[in-house]
């Protein structure tokens, strides 16, 4: 098996995270000798605004009053990444990546850099009152009816042009998936149109 590289899109409360999980497994089944490399761009920024200097400060300022970072902060974040830990042979999972349009043309170009073969981008579709029960279901204390409408229609502003750009582009393998199953059915159709 050559080594694998998949993006995941899609709204917060979509099951992104659940799913590549799931997959991982899978993957460490049927290639066993081979590193996995999950890139996660949010716990990377909760590590990242523990640091004592002044862009850590301002990065957790925006962060805690809800804002929005400038593009580069998330760039350096999972480009470090990529930097520091590709060896070049792994598989590689990208959660929460590539979140605005600026951002997309960046990571295809680390994508061509690196010379990995026909990445998967797997974009989990749901509707917005879908993905608004599984937020609330999570328990979390930022997940009040405005803040999750605020994240919905930050997703359809800016990411969604960052998706339409993988998807327009034919290097990519763009794989839509329903996200509105239960997770064994959703898991299911993904194996099936990343395996067949």
């Amino acid at each position: 098996m050559q080594p694998h590289t998949f993006i995941f899109f899609g709204p917060s409360g979509c099951g992104k995270g659940t799913q590549a999980k799931l997959l991982q497994k899978e993957l460490e089944k049927r290639d066993p000798g081979r590193n996995i490399l999950y890139i996660e761009t949010g716990e990377e920024l909760r590590k990242f605004v523990t640091q004592d200097n002044l862009t850590a400060q301002e990065t957790k300022k925006v962060i805690e009053g809800g804002g929005l970072l400038p593009e580069f902060i998330p760039i350096y974040i999972w480009t470090g990444i990529m930097i520091n830990k590709i060896k070049g042979d792994e598989h590689i999972f990208m959660d929460g990546i590539s979140r605005r349009l600026v951002e997309a043309s960046v990571l295809d170009s680390a994508i061509q850099f690196y010379k990995r073969e026909k990445p998967f981008v797997i974009l989990m579709e749901v509707s917005d009152e879908w993905a608004s029960k599984l937020m609330k279901s999570r328990g979390r204390v930022d997940d009040t009816d405005e803040k999750i409408k605020t994240r919905l229609d930050w997703y359809k502003k800016n990411v969604v042009p960052a998706v339409e750009y993988f998807k327009n582009n034919p290097y990519y393998n763009f794989i839509s998936i329903n996200g509105e199953g239960s997770i064994e059915e959703v898991h299911q159709e993904l194996m099936s149109k990343i395996f067949g």
